[in-house]
């Protein structure tokens, strides 16, 4: 009997392109995902991440039972326990003692209930969410200019756009749709690209013009175009005179910033032609889109970076038509739909703010006469009253802050004296469970339905193809039974997620009259049926199957006069710890093939091979008066902590600064944790981290003895210095390093290895400082572990091949110890290609023996680069280097 296939069309759960996945489905519990070719975010096109979802589907890790004091209980002990700790706590201290700490990860019905019972009912607004962390300072700016939290443009500005502008974004690996998008633009149609990061990222590629400008000087740069626009005839100044306001104030304070050229390329560390040719190209090209991102957002100065981009496009009304204007492009899938609820502690839901009509507004819409009436703690603020003992109780949704917050030691400490901890959440242990008096198993990505929306403000359904397993449930659904024990069972009605949607929807227009921008009343009254089968669309939509592409093309701002604010800005200078102690500036960020913490992507053994370590970036000058060297491990500190990554040497990395990547944790690495280096300090208006400017210094780390292990099952690697974990096909791979020799190496591998079960085979070259292990439960090898002083270690590719088989035959228990593999190796080096899994190895032999002189020849012989189109700027360096050893 052959089993029946379904396709179901959701949304991907990774960055903020929100990209439209085709997932079938049978009865046998086969999978396959692809590209949806209708919606119109992505067509078709999936990124490294989206094509391997499949491999981040399995149970292992899953939490799938409520728990309670480290003991399982029912649902319905979880949610009394849970309404209760709550209840006690503000009983006793107030409603400004409890919190609730969200999630990009959660969809839009989440996010509505969450925020409706913590500001509406409980009467706090000590709600944020992650989204702090990333687009907080886009928020602020954008409130600043328009009056509200909205993204003018859309990504057809992409294709129309005769100059793209990214400031502040790795499009290549954080949005590679988007990337691709704009690459297939610039091959059509010629469009200008300018890159201004202070990296050459993979993104610098497809650039025109790099701008690697000093970190933190990106106000200075765009008040220097601000002034340069006025005094070369460039300003629209009709869109200026009636529909904008704050112009002459804002030219003034620019030309005070940036007086001249010299005085701009002096404090931006550009060259002076550099800096004007970027000036003649935005002056002299209408169709001009500005995509920034978090190397904007992410500073102590984010939001005055976000307004002196939308000052120029405001000055020259180049927005809200096709292929003109700012664009915001989100780090998550559903920032922007928690944005719209209200999921950030100093909004209301709906776009509103705490002012008193809106208040009352909403307190008359939820009938929620204790509804919040002032903003709460946003994240660093709330994590930090956690630590103090201001807030008593914590609900943490779908997030990791114990990782991904800065300080993050200073978290640790205050989530480990908290009185009442929950976290929802699918991951059993991730570094915020373990501080959980209450564990809520959450549904995952696969296994909830509802709806996103993406950075263009598009609206698209996640649909559920899988049942949650376990006990798992969704956020929304647990929200609501706290909420109905704590005594609001009337106020939170919701059976499914379309009635939560219909709610919000009605909410977008209740007493609106084109005073806030978000408005989807059209959905208002959608029916079941209608909001299963809903298509993407983009808000507004205040009538039914009506869909808005661009806001503020007729000049109509949500401001109370209805114009746009130029906001006066100058550049500041963050503060920081003395040079002298803390020489280098550190910068952190994403890299290709992994998303946050790991708890998804890190199951993925495809998107493992693109960068297997943590690593730390750095320019050959500095790396050589630190005293580093390239593949070595170096340790990284300040006052906050300290961390260890491997070195990477490069001239793409601008001197006096390092480039760590924020995915590592403790659960996949011990001393990996960026977020240890990264101060507390935030943007004074938008409350987002400055996460991009840490004063560090680098130094070797002196180790001893390095070493690998293989294993079937998860170890917990004891007495090593460093060790880090990555998945691979049936197996994970650690990698072990440590200042001083363990004591007894045979107690030592054998407690690695797991203990006494099995069978555990050595062999030892003292002289030579090699020694090697093998576990084995009769024929099937279980682990193996090799330690070396000094001598290069063999390759892991073949040895983690032999973890793919059931048995393993005499030649190759004898390749286990000998360290040599049996046949020729067929390690194809770092992974290039994650779609197609091409290494670096396998590239360059074809590259050479073929003889190929471009990507696309490349893809016809090895597929590599045909698919989401991300290892494109790899390829083409690896061309480029080729034909420089041929020259």
């Amino acid at each position: 009997m052959i089993a029946s296939v379904q396709t179901v069309r959701t949304t991907c759960p990774y960055c903020g392109v929100g990209c439209g996945i085709e997932v079938e489905h049978d009865e046998a519990g086969k999978i396959a995902i692809a590209g949806d070719p209708r919606h119109p975010a992505n067509f078709g096109r999936l990124c490294s991440k989206g094509i391997t979802l499949g491999e981040t589907l399995g149970l292992e890790g899953r939490l799938l039972h409520p728990v309670f004091n480290g003991q399982r209980v029912d649902w319905p002990a979880a949610i009394d326990a849970v309404a209760e700790g709550f209840k006690r706590a503000i009983h006793r201290h107030g409603p400004d003692a409890v919190a609730f700490y969200v999630s990009g990860q959660l969809l839009t019905e989440d996010y509505y209930v969450a925020n409706k019972l913590m500001k509406g009912f409980i009467g706090a607004a000590n709600i944020d969410t992650n989204s702090r962390l990333c687009m907080a300072s886009a928020v602020a700016g954008h409130r600043r200019a328009f009056g509200s939290d909205s993204v003018p443009g859309c990504y057809e500005d992409l294709d129309q756009a005769d100059l793209v502008v990214l400031v502040g974004s790795n499009l290549a690996w954080c949005h590679p749709i988007l990337f691709d998008r704009l690459s297939r633009a610039r091959t059509r149609r010629g469009t200008r690209v300018v890159v201004i990061d202070p990296r050459r990222t993979a993104t610098c590629e497809i650039a025109d013009l790099h701008l690697p400008l000093a970190p933190g000087s990106d106000v200075l740069l765009f008040n220097g175009l601000l002034a340069y626009l006025a005094g070369n005839s460039a300003l629209d100044r009709r869109f200026i005179a009636e529909h904008c306001s704050g112009f002459t104030d804002a030219l003034s304070m620019a030309r005070a910033d940036a007086p001249d050229m010299a005085a701009l390329a002096a404090g931006t560390g550009l060259k002076a032609d550099d800096i004007a040719r970027f000036f003649t190209w935005f002056a002299a090209t209408a169709k001009t889109v500005s995509v920034f991102s978090q190397g904007v957002n992410q500073s102590l100065q984010g939001t005055d970076k976000v307004n002196a981009i939308l000052n120029c496009h405001l000055a020259t009304g180049r927005i809200g038509r096709p292929g003109m204007g700012p664009f915001s492009v989100t780090g998550q899938p559903n920032a922007m739909g928690g944005r719209e609820a209200g999921g950030l502690a100093n909004q209301l839901a709906a776009h509103m703010g705490f002012e008193d009509d809106a208040i009352a507004r909403l307190a008359r819409f939820w009938r929620a006469p204790n509804l919040a009436r002032r903003e709460g703690l946003k994240a660093v603020d709330m994590f930090r009253a956690v630590a103090d003992g201001r807030i008593k109780a914590i609900w943490i949704m779908a997030t990791n802050p114990a990782v991904s917050l800065p300080e993050a030691d200073l978290v640790r400490r205050g989530l480990e004296t908290c009185e009442f901890v929950v976290v929802s959440d699918c991951v059993a242990e991730t570094d915020t469970a373990r501080y959980a008096h209450v564990l809520l198993p959450a549904a995952a990505w696969g296994e909830k339905d509802g709806t996103v929306t993406n950075s263009e403000r598009r609206i698209s359904r996640q649909r559920r193809f899988i049942e949650p397993p376990g006990e798992a449930r969704p956020d929304w659904w647990i929200v609501t039974q706290v909420a109905r024990h704590m005594g609001w069972a009337e106020q939170f009605p919701y059976e499914q997620p379309s009635e939560i949607f219909r709610e919000h929807a009605a909410l977008s227009a209740y007493e609106n009259n084109r005073t806030r921008a978000f408005d989807i009343g059209g959905l208002a009254e959608i029916g079941d049926d209608d909001y299963a089968d809903l298509e993407p669309l983009q808000w507004p939509a205040p009538e039914k199957e009506v869909s808005t592409k661009r806001l503020f093309a007729d000049g109509w701002f949500t401001t109370a006069d209805r114009r746009a604010r130029f906001i006066s800005v100058a550049q500041t200078t963050s503060p920081g710890d003395s040079d002298r102690d803390f020489p280098l500036v550190l910068n952190t960020g994403r890299v290709r093939d992994q998303w946050h913490t790991m708890t998804r992507t890190g199951k993925s053994p495809s998107l493992a091979s693109h960068d297997p370590e943590p690593f730390v970036e750095i320019d050959p000058d500095d790396a050589e008066r630190c005293g580093v060297r390239n593949n070595g491990l170096a340790r990284i500190t300040n006052k906050h902590g300290e961390m260890i990554a491997r070195v990477r040497i490069s001239e793409k990395q601008r001197p006096g600064s390092l480039f760590v990547p924020i995915h590592w944790t403790d659960r996949f690495s011990n001393k990996s944790l960026v977020s240890r280096l990264v101060p507390g300090r935030t943007d004074p208006i938008s409350g987002q981290p400055d996460s991009k400017n840490a004063r560090v210094r680098i130094a070797p780390f002196a180790s001893t003895w390095s070493g690998f292990a293989i294993s079937r099952r998860p170890l917990r690697p004891s007495g090593v210095d460093y060790w880090c974990r990555r998945a691979a096909e049936r197996s994970f791979v650690y990698e072990l390093a440590g200042e001083n020799f363990p004591a007894s190496l045979g107690d030592w591998a054998n407690d690695m290895l797991g203990g006494s079960d099995g069978n555990l085979v050595s062999y030892r070259d003292t002289a030579r400082g090699a020694w090697r292990w093998a576990k084995l439960q009769g024929d099937r090898l279980e682990a193996c572990l090799f330690v070396s002083q000094g001598k290069e270690l063999p390759g892991r590719d073949w040895l983690s091949a032999l973890f793919r088989a059931e048995t393993i035959d005499a030649s190759a228990r004898r390749a286990l110890l000998s360290g040599v593999a049996p046949t020729a190796e067929t390690d194809d080096g770092q992974i290039i290609c994650a779609c197609f899994g091409v290494g670096l190895k396998k590239l360059m032999t074809v590259i050479e023996a073929q003889n190929l002189a471009s990507v696309e020849a490349i893809g016809k012989v090895l597929r590599a680069g045909t698919n989401c189109g991300s290892c494109l700027p790899e390829l083409k360096e690896l061309l480029r280097h080729e034909q420089q050893n041929a020259a």
